[in-house]
């Protein structure tokens, strides 16, 4: 039995683009594995406290979830260029040295499957005049590959998002509506891989 580990960190839920593609994917791989095990944590609705120095008591349960994952889906918005601190917060109690590389190089989460979703209010592709200011994805590889978790790292990116708001991004509307179907065909495809 394979276990799906479905993590959630949009503030919004009304018009999240992350929840929604997220959700799909989540629907497609439970449909595609339906005798597998489905673990959902929302970190807006319940956060997961900061690192403060003194055992919380919280990063056991959460590393458990973690072990117990052979896929792991992220729901992360693009917030300031970088990722929620809630979702920091999650990684601060889970991504920690007992979980680096053993001495022979591998990881104890070397073969789980990591899937992110993210949405973007513009683009961050190459050549774009935003490229370098996506602080998400280079982030969330470096510090899932600390932990064995970029060995089997998917990003799907729903960019653009921001364009039916901001006018001066209107031009850009077809593109975000190109970008959001090509993000919801992608993630069918990776839930039933």
């Amino acid at each position: 039995m394979t276990n799906l580990l479905h993590i959630d960190t949009s503030i919004r839920y009304e018009g999240s683009v992350t929840r929604e593609i997220s959700g799909a994917f989540a629907e497609n791989w439970r449909a595609a594995n339906p005798a597998g095990g489905y673990t959902y944590r929302d970190l807006h609705a319940s956060p997961i406290p900061h690192k403060d120095g003194t055992d919380q008591g919280i990063a056991a349960g959460l590393i458990a979830e973690v072990d117990a994952a052979d896929v792991i889906l992220l729901g992360t918005p693009m917030y300031n260029f970088s990722i929620p601190s809630t979702l920091k917060a999650w990684i601060d109690q889970v991504a920690t040295s007992e979980h680096f590389a053993r001495e022979d190089g591998t990881f104890a989460w070397g073969g789980k499957r990591v899937v992110v979703v993210s949405a973007r209010g513009g683009s961050y592709k190459p050549g774009t005049p935003r490229e370098g200011f996506d602080f998400q994805e280079p982030y969330l590889r470096a510090v899932l590959s600390m932990v064995g978790l970029d060995q089997n790292l998917e990003f799907v990116h729903a960019e653009l998002t921001l364009a039916d708001v901001v006018p001066q991004m209107h031009q850009f509307r077809e593109l975000a509506v190109e970008s959001l179907a090509d993000a919801h065909r992608v993630v069918k495809e990776l839930a039933t891989a």
